[in-house]
């Protein structure tokens, strides 16, 4: 059978996350009440938006990508990322120990993340908080609706306590959200009266930006309501189909890469998924569970892994030099260990790719290599007629002891 044209490998990533004035300017784009904000990168410019949204009080947001912004600590001396204030003449006092600044929370690096946007909007009172979300389920083999009358808490717990509280509808794909799927779901939040058709319609445009952005999940927590009877999405959080970047450059350009690691930025150009260790021993594997597995014998041999490197399927020779070159960039690390088991990848792919690694990057540590699966002979003759220092193992477990004593000897 000979595909004209020929099919393209996809290979999946997952990576992309968006700032919360980021997300809430989608929603806003397609009709979902959001609270009114502006976005600012220098005090001067905080200030202006506070006066210019001319509200009863502000709310002025750091911009991280992080959690527990507003229990976190800033090293210009400021506590707390989060800020309520009803005189707009102190936003820019406040945003001018904020920008340029390191916040620390619990879910940032020991140094912190530099701040260099803030959101200055429109502080709401909330006289009620529910959950809503719409995400791909498995078992529904497409879109649900899930919601709870518990909002603005950990849905899991919710979940777990009083699982009656857990509302679904699935969601048909060709017809979408049906008026009687959404007053339903409002109704069981316990939107009552004018409040209930205005849920149900929030409920129907957050399923519009669903299928506008390929989300794989939006969730609202909390979609509140407000004493002067608005329906409005507080807080939101979008997952993405990251395979359908090509359809959806917009969304994927908002991709900010200065709080990541600079070393799973790089990976990314690659189609590599990376994640840095604190051990000495880098892994170079293909599939997420022979990654782990990999970490987890290591550290069953008295090792320690430097990383989790994923080439995933498909893989060409220069992602492999590619993955060479990280893992050698990487001072920690004192030996590397390739677990390969070919089904997708050729393990001649492989073997080529490790030899001009080795070759151009003047390899210096101890290399384990273990291969399985397709093309394996031709891959295990490439490795032995490289006249290269590679040691070869038989399975896992002996590639992870071998890995091991070759740092012991050392």
């Amino acid at each position: 059978l000979i595909m004209n044209p020929p099919l393209t490998r996809v290979s999946p990533r997952r990576w992309l996350n968006l700032q919360e004035f980021q997300s809430k300017k989608l929603m806003r784009e397609c009709g979902v009440s959001v609270q009114r904000f502006f976005v600012a990168d220098t005090p001067a410019e905080a200030l202006e938006a506070a006066k210019r949204l001319n509200a009863k009080e502000i709310v002025l947001k750091a911009q991280i990508l992080a959690g527990g912004r507003g229990k976190g600590l800033f090293d210009s001396g400021l506590k707390g990322g989060v800020h309520l204030t009803k005189d707009p003449a102190v936003v820019g006092d406040l945003a001018s120990k904020m920008l340029g600044f390191h916040l620390t929370t619990k879910q940032t690096p020991k140094e912190g993340v530099k701040v260099k946007t803030v959101m200055v909007a429109e502080a709401l009172d909330i006289s009620r908080e529910t959950y809503f979300a719409i995400l791909m389920d498995r078992s529904c083999n497409g879109p649900v609706m899930v919601g709870s009358p518990q909002g603005g808490m950990d849905i899991e717990e919710v979940a777990d306590r009083t699982p009656e509280l857990i509302f679904k509808e699935t969601i048909d794909i060709f017809e979408g959200v049906r008026d009687d799927q959404a007053q339903r779901m409002a109704a069981n939040l316990g939107f009552r009266g004018p409040l209930e058709k205005q849920a149900a319609e929030q409920m129907k445009k957050l399923y519009e930006l669903f299928v506008k952005v390929d989300a794989t999940q939006v969730e609202v927590n909390p979609l509140g309501e407000t004493p002067e009877g608005q329906v409005v999405c507080f807080d939101a959080k979008i997952n993405f189909d990251d395979n359908a970047e090509f359809r959806q450059k917009t969304v994927f350009a908002m991709d900010e890469t200065d709080e990541s690691d600079p070393m799973e930025t790089e990976a990314a150009k690659y189609d590599l998924k990376y994640i840095g260790l604190d051990g000495n021993i880098a892994c170079f594997v293909n599939g997420a569970g022979l990654a782990m597995a990999t970490c987890d014998i290591i550290d069953l041999h008295g090792g320690k892994p430097a990383n989790f490197l994923d080439l995933g399927g498909g893989v060409k020779e220069n992602q492999v030099y590619a993955a060479f070159k990280l893992l050698t960039g990487d001072p920690k690390v004192e030996a590397i260990l390739v677990n390969i088991f070919g089904g997708i990848v050729n393990c001649a792919i492989i073997a080529n790719g490790i030899t001009k690694a080795c070759r151009e990057l003047e390899l210096k540590v101890p290399l384990v290599v273990r291969l399985e699966g397709t093309n394996v002979k031709e891959a295990k003759r490439i490795l032995a007629e490289s006249g290269l220092s590679i040691t070869a193992a038989n399975d896992l477990d002996d590639a992870a002891q071998k890995a091991v004593a070759a740092i012991t000897k050392k």
